[in-house]
């Protein structure tokens, strides 16, 4: 079993900032918990098992995805699988975060440090982006850094665009209730919930793709 994070050799008596590597292992433990936990199904074709549902993503059994991947550079999302990631990561850090303050674990003096506590702890700012390009420690370090950076445009800021534009001044009961139905795989409550706020079929509205029941060519 391998154990990684950025912090340097954990086979040591004393790993390198213990803390840190504390938070990344805990934050990336409790994000795959999450997905490994949430929902599968899948059916025999010609022998071969195809998945057709994972948490509140689904798939045809000829591969068609029911929502679109969202068009490159868009600072909103309407696919399923970002708001999966979205809603997980989330829960992952809010979990971190708690541990940290129970713990009195702070955030660290260095750039490098504090942008990687900020970000396993779900406090990154807007203006981390551009201080991630700035840092001097190293090419390993700059790339790490650009990739977190990334990822919270990709990822986290998307699903909380989402949360805004869906969950307006709700947006914790929203994230509680995608979250239980990506574990559970049942959107019945949750489309319940967003068709109270949005009008009846705002599930299938915001996230299925117009080809999804497309006839095969």
């Amino acid at each position: 079993m391998a154990v990684i994070t950025m912090y340097g050799p954990m086979e040591r008596r004393s790993p390198e900032r213990p803390a840190l590597a504390l938070l990344d292992l805990l934050r990336a433990y409790a994000h795959d918990c999450l997905h490994y936990g949430s929902r599968r199904r899948y059916v025999d074709m010609r022998g071969v098992p195809v998945r057709t549902q994972y948490g509140i993503n689904y798939r045809r059994a000829t591969g068609q995805s029911y929502s679109a991947a969202d068009q490159r550079g868009t600072p909103h999302t309407r696919n399923l699988g970002i708001v999966m990631e979205g809603a997980c990561d989330r829960e992952a850090r809010a979990i971190t975060r708690q541990t940290a303050e129970r713990f009195g674990v702070t955030e660290p003096s260095d750039a490098l440090g504090a942008l990687s506590f900020r970000d396993v702890t779900g406090t990154l700012t807007e203006g981390d982006a551009g201080r991630a390009v700035d840092l001097p420690e190293g090419e390993e370090q700059t790339r790490y850094a650009a990739a977190l950076s990334g990822y919270e445009r990709g990822v986290n800021r998307r699903y909380s665009r989402f949360l805004d534009e869906f969950a307006p001044g709700e947006g914790g009961e929203c994230h509680t209730r995608l979250l239980a139905a990506i574990v559970s795989g049942d959107v019945r409550v949750l489309g319940a919930w967003l068709d109270e706020r949005h009008g009846p079929g705002t599930f299938t509205g915001l996230f299925r793709t117009p080809g999804y029941f497309a006839p095969l060519a």
